[in-house]
């Protein structure tokens, strides 16, 4: 059963008109149109929850295009993948030490509860960081620094 384009924007949280941006930049591709409206598989869904995350993860619509057509042959690409992979890596860790610290604030009675042992021991736990960050992680020079060294 296919979906016409205001059921797959309704779904998929995406105005009407970005699938139709997505589909012009190949990112999508229409099974067709009833009567004036253009028609989707359901899998459509599937793909533009793996752009949606791409997206929040920080990766270009023309990126995200080069991925989804990418061969294991794709070196370059895969040396970027790999890179933003690390990158992850250490946004995920400072994301978790901000929610653990936040966890811990919300019922800590320490006044002020910045000054909390307990809050500084959380979020000043930076010890996985300079081992990312000797290897050039966390900024986008080290992205594109992956992505030349990968060429050759």
């Amino acid at each position: 059963m296919e979906l016409d384009i205001g059921e797959v924007a309704a779904r998929s949280g995406l105005a009407a008109s970005a699938l139709r941006y997505y589909e012009k930049r190949g990112l999508i591709e229409s099974a067709g149109r009833n009567g004036l409206r253009r028609t989707y598989r359901p899998e459509v869904l599937d793909r533009l929850a793996l752009v949606s995350c791409a997206r929040a993860a920080g990766f270009t619509l023309a990126q995200i295009a080069r991925f989804l057509v990418a061969t294991p042959a794709d070196t370059e690409l895969r040396g970027y993948m790999a890179a933003k992979a690390m990158e992850l890596d250490a946004d995920i860790a400072r994301l978790t030490r901000m929610r653990d610290s936040l966890r811990h604030a919300a019922t800590c009675t320490h006044r002020p509860l910045v000054e909390c042992p307990d809050f500084k021991q959380t979020f000043g736990d930076t010890r996985s960081e300079p081992a990312l960050a000797s290897r050039g992680v966390g900024s986008k020079a080290s992205l594109h620094q992956a992505l030349s060294a990968s060429r050759g």
